[in-house]
């Protein structure tokens, strides 16, 4: 049976979660964390979207995109396609790193958006790694504290 479509707007904003297979680490150092922040960066500039948050947790990922003109389809096919490669090459490993499609769940409000930016901002909190949310390297926490550039985060939407 064929999946079904994803319904798509432009415009939309959307929180996005991918998982390693099986619940696997799928960032073991620095290095893999950097790859994939580099892939996002990449292609922020060839597919343009805003990324309000995000936070690359050992096993998962979280995002807050708003879409422009292409797809959140396209972008995570292209991001996680890149970052699988990378990953398969880099440990020497063959065949699906991450489980199944990316979730993507359309936000109706802005309310909602500052929960869901303190939501992924906290996850690392919630997971028992770090007591306080700035103190996690590899979310967009910082940015927002201003305690670090803005980078690849648009901070001020």
């Amino acid at each position: 049976m064929a999946r079904k479509a994803r319904v798509e707007i432009e415009g939309g904003l959307y929180h996005v979660i991918t998982r390693g297979n099986d619940r696997q680490t799928i960032f073991h150092s620095k290095e893999d964390h950097a790859k994939f922040l580099s892939l996002l960066a990449g292609l922020k500039e060839r597919l343009p979207f805003y990324l309000y948050a995000f936070c690359l947790m050992s096993n998962h990922v979280h995002l807050l995109i708003e879409r422009k003109a292409d797809t959140i389809g396209r972008i995570m096919h292209r991001l996680l396609t890149g970052y699988s490669q990378y990953y398969n090459r880099r440990y020497k490993k063959i065949g699906h790193l991450l489980q199944g499609r990316h979730k993507s769940i359309l936000c109706q409000s802005e309310v909602y958006m500052g929960e869901l930016v303190r939501y992924i901002h906290l996850n690392p909190v919630r997971a028992n790694m770090v007591e306080r949310a700035e103190d996690y390297p590899y979310s967009s926490q910082q940015a927002y504290l201003g305690l670090e550039p803005a980078g690849i985060v648009d901070v001020d939407p």
